[in-house]
């Protein structure tokens, strides 16, 4: 009879192959729970298995945190000093905002900006001058990857993976970045892996992890976490909304409030640092910021209330929502979005004009929809159609790059990327990698 592994044993089993296949390993560790549970795994496996060997660690230093997240990294970090390789990063890069009609982006320790600071840089750390690769146009997410190929030259590498701890339960994003394209881009087919570069992978052993497993793990072996979370428990935070992130992102502003009574210190110095955090905090998760059920003004029309709301913006956001719904406008007349069966007969039944084609080249079983932007469309679907009630919702939350109508990076950023993709393919070509 076939005895069932427990996640813990699979985890050992995933961790013996990443030890064994590659001589290279860090974990992208943020101070949350998952990385923190991920890299007590890894730390806990080198010293049970007494492998001969450095584990590095790479934490991304936002500036703005939770004083108990802080703690908590500088516990880890300095307990197993024997054993890490830490790479903690305080770079200017871009990182995203979702507070501000006025920002689309704020940078953590920017120098012209260093009396706002919400508190002094570590002072054993990584700055922009240690990275050859930087330059201001640089997004957190592009520091990531070009980090991975820094670091896999540094040590010489044959073969580089990152750890990086993210869970599919805990959101469909998540489970995309499992899933999609694992058989082509994977190592060795594991599709708990996705190739970055050549040499150079993620892995994310622990993808199939419940938050119930997280918390037992802590628990049976003792391990210290960020007590963030004990905090997130008194105020009454659901356990599916305790996360450590960015406090200015989308998913973060609903909490953004929870600041001013865990950690009022810290409130305090944010109001200053980034432009609209004060309003924020007082109306982020409410339908003032476009959350819940938002409704229109008396004797409007939500293109006319798309209309007033350009109004109130700054000229550089107006005219980047006015580019994004012409974009999006000619992509559903000409091309058309891919929509369900049962989706394109509730349009008919309604009496929505649509021309349905029977093919597409994206791989689903959905139709290709060309159709003109309706004013709204009441019906369970109502995200995946062409509304203007859906740029309203974008404008009050501050979506500056229209994410909740789908958009992905616009060319000129796919194409920005691509060029310093190559620029850096070049560099590990003269290191003899590729």
């Amino acid at each position: 009879m076939r005895i069932k592994k427990s996640v813990y044993d699979v985890v050992q089993n995933r961790l013996e192959r990443i030890f064994s296949d590659f001589d290279n390993v860090y974990v992208s560790f943020s101070g949350g729970k998952d990385s923190g549970v991920l890299l007590n795994l890894c730390i806990d496996y080198i010293r049970q298995h007494k492998l001969k060997r450095k584990l590095g660690v790479f934490h991304m230093d936002y500036e703005v945190q939770y004083n108990e997240t802080i703690r908590y990294v500088d516990r880890t970090l300095a307990d197993n000093a024997d054993l890490l390789e830490v790479y903690r990063v305080c770079i200017p890069f871009k990182v995203s905002t979702c507070t501000s009609m006025y920002q689309r982006f704020w940078r953590p320790w920017e120098d012209n900006l260093r009396d706002l600071w919400v508190r002094d840089m570590p002072e054993i750390c990584y700055r922009k001058e240690d990275f050859d690769f930087y330059s201001e146009e640089m997004w957190d997410y592009d520091f990531q990857v070009k980090f991975a190929e820094w670091y896999h030259r540094k040590k010489n590498a044959q073969r580089t993976c990152c750890l990086i701890g993210i869970r599919t339960q805990e959101s469909y994003h998540r489970w995309q970045a499992i899933h999609r394209d694992r058989n082509y881009h994977s190592y060795k087919h594991l599709k708990w892996t996705h190739k970055v570069t050549a040499n150079i992978f993620n892995a994310y052993p622990i993808y199939d992890w419940l938050t119930t497993d997280i918390w037992t793990a802590n628990g049976k072996f003792q391990w210290d976490y960020n007590h963030l979370y004990d905090l997130y428990y008194q105020a009454g935070v659901p356990l599916e909304r305790q996360r450590v992130a960015s406090p200015f992102i989308s998913q973060a502003l609903s909490s953004l409030k929870l600041y001013r009574a865990i950690d009022p210190d810290t409130w305090g110095k944010m109001i200053n640092r980034v432009n609209g955090v004060n309003f924020t905090g007082l109306y982020g998760g409410t339908s003032a910021m476009g959350w819940q059920s938002i409704t229109l003004p008396e004797n409007m029309t939500w293109s006319d209330y798309f209309k007033f709301l350009l109004c109130t913006l700054p000229d550089e956001a107006r005219e980047n929502y006015l580019h994004k719904l012409s974009v999006s406008m000619e992509f559903w007349r000409n091309k058309g979005g891919c929509l369900a069966e049962e989706t394109i007969a509730k349009l008919r039944r309604m009496g929505i004009p649509i021309t349905v084609s029977e093919t597409t080249n994206y791989k689903t079983d959905k139709k290709p929809v060309r159709m003109d932007y309706q004013d709204d469309v009441r019906i369970p679907e109502f995200k995946e159609l062409p509304t203007f009630k859906r740029i309203c919702i974008c404008i009050l939350k501050n979506d500056h790059a229209c994410k909740y109508m789908g958009f992905a990076p616009s060319k000129a950023e796919r194409e920005r990327r691509a060029k310093v993709m190559q620029k850096y393919k070049s560099i590990m070509e003269s290191y003899g990698r590729i």
